[in-house]
């Protein structure tokens, strides 16, 4: 009999680490080849761990909820094949292997931040810490002196997740504790890393208490962070489409035979998006950590907010979006949104986007002042197609007619994007749009 292990599988460029969300095998189960073995969440996307391997699961060395790096060992499968792996669990030395993924983490989660001051404070303590660790050691405000007197309980004293975790809670009581007045206490269940929080809303009998799912606590904490962080500015522009509704509407049945898609309005807004980009340059960008440098970014990344079925909301990227021409485009977003609704996106496919579009005139309203998606610095909304009545000018005098018109809703980051550039952008955005060519041939 021999040992396998079963790795954590690399998910895409910028993809380091994942959380165990469940195991659906046991210790003592048989496991076929391809056969799912455990749940895992990367940022919003769920996936599956597939055995490799035909076999019995002899091992966990994760339990739910811990975070796990890319290339780490996660389970121990026993198989009848000749060809062993050779696993040392106990051993004191780690595998050059991990060492490796391990120091590229490092170097990933910087890149990824935009600025080497998320982890370059504690490259220099005498143990590794995972990235999930040092980003919480800097959020909480923990020196790199003080993060060696945490106590680990991991493999060879690491310190995971729940261990610092758990010193941030014990940390925050003592300081609670050494500021209130004598004679006085303080309910510790409202401290949350020290800082002391709104009562609890009571709930009465007839009250549901329903549970956030993961994805709706990321979503809540990435929400008020780009509010916290960004200075959010607004610019409005009316626009006129009905060359583009007309032209669609003409288009449509001979498109999905031909390519076995739908054409819809998506792609022709994404399509003007990214020209109005490649005009405006300065919109594609990112601000580091301490906001003192401006990142202008070279490829064109447009984000696509897409609602799922449980209500949550994730943002699938069409990479090099300004390359594409109208049928690519079709495809991309077709097949994004598709995938999005079946959670089968790929855990990349969520990330690099350097510019959002969100269509919240699907549910029918207007306009919207959509929140900024970090680290980007601008976010279009466009509003329901509608018609509507207007004046039209022409050589023999105006006129009132019946056009189909929409609003977009230009949010933008006022610390690098003044309200010139904000309006500049949506209205070329507004002037390709107006501009469509109802005779253009696909």
């Amino acid at each position: 009999m021999a040992k396998f292990e079963l790795k954590l599988p690399k998910m895409g460029e910028s993809v380091a680490e994942a959380t165990i969300t469940s195991w659906l095998k046991e210790v003592g189960d048989t496991i076929e080849m391809d056969e799912p073995v455990l749940e895992i969440a990367t940022d919003k996307v769920d996936s599956e761990v597939p055995s490799e391997v035909d076999g019995k699961l002899v091992e966990k060395l994760f339990d739910v909820d811990d975070v796990v790096q890319v290339g780490q060992t996660i389970a121990i499968i026993e198989t009848d094949s000749e060809v062993e792996e050779t696993v040392d669990i106990d051993s004191e030395d780690e595998p050059e292997e991990v060492a490796v993924v391990e120091e590229s983490l490092e170097q990933a989660i910087t890149t990824a931040s935009g600025s080497d001051s998320t982890t370059e404070n504690y490259s220099d303590t005498s143990r590794f810490y995972s990235p999930l660790v040092k980003n919480i050691a800097k959020e909480e405000g923990i020196s790199p002196e003080e993060l060696e007197k945490v106590e680990g309980t991991g493999k060879d004293g690491r310190v995971t997740k729940n261990d610092i975790l758990a010193y941030v809670e014990n940390r925050g009581d003592e300081q609670q504790s050494q500021a209130a007045p004598k004679g006085k206490t303080i309910d510790t269940e409202r401290l949350e890393s020290g800082v002391a929080q709104q009562p609890e809303p009571v709930a009465s009998g007839e009250d549901q208490i329903i549970e956030m799912s993961r994805m709706g606590k990321m979503i809540a904490h990435h929400m008020v962070q780009s509010v916290q962080t960004s200075a959010h500015v607004q610019s409005f522009i009316e626009v006129d489409v009905t060359n583009i509704w007309n032209w669609r509407n003409k288009h449509k049945e001979a498109f999905q035979k031909r390519e076995g898609e739908k054409l819809t309005f998506t792609p022709i807004f994404m399509e003007a998006v990214a020209k109005a980009i490649r005009d405006f340059p300065m919109i594609n960008i990112s601000v580091n950590d301490d906001a003192t440098k401006v990142i202008k970014k070279k490829d064109i990344n447009l984000g696509m907010a897409a609602a799922l079925p449980d209500g949550n909301l994730i943002v699938p990227v069409i990479k090099n979006a300004d390359r594409l021409n109208l049928v690519g485009m079709a495809k991309a977003v077709n097949d994004l949104a598709a995938r999005a609704r079946k959670n089968k996106l790929k855990p990349d496919e969520i990330q690099g986007g350097t510019y959002t579009v969100t269509n919240v005139g699907t549910f029918g309203s207007i306009m919207g002042t959509p929140i900024i998606n970090q680290p980007q610095v601008g976010i279009l909304a466009l509003g329901a197609i509608r018609k509507m009545p207007s004046v039209i000018e022409t050589p023999e005098g105006d006129f009132i007619g019946i056009r189909y018109k929409m609003i977009l809703s230009h949010s933008y980051d006022h610390r690098v994007v003044n309200g010139a550039l904000g309006g500049q952008f949506v209205q070329r955005v507004a002037q390709y749009l107006e501009g469509f060519d109802k005779n253009r041939e696909i």
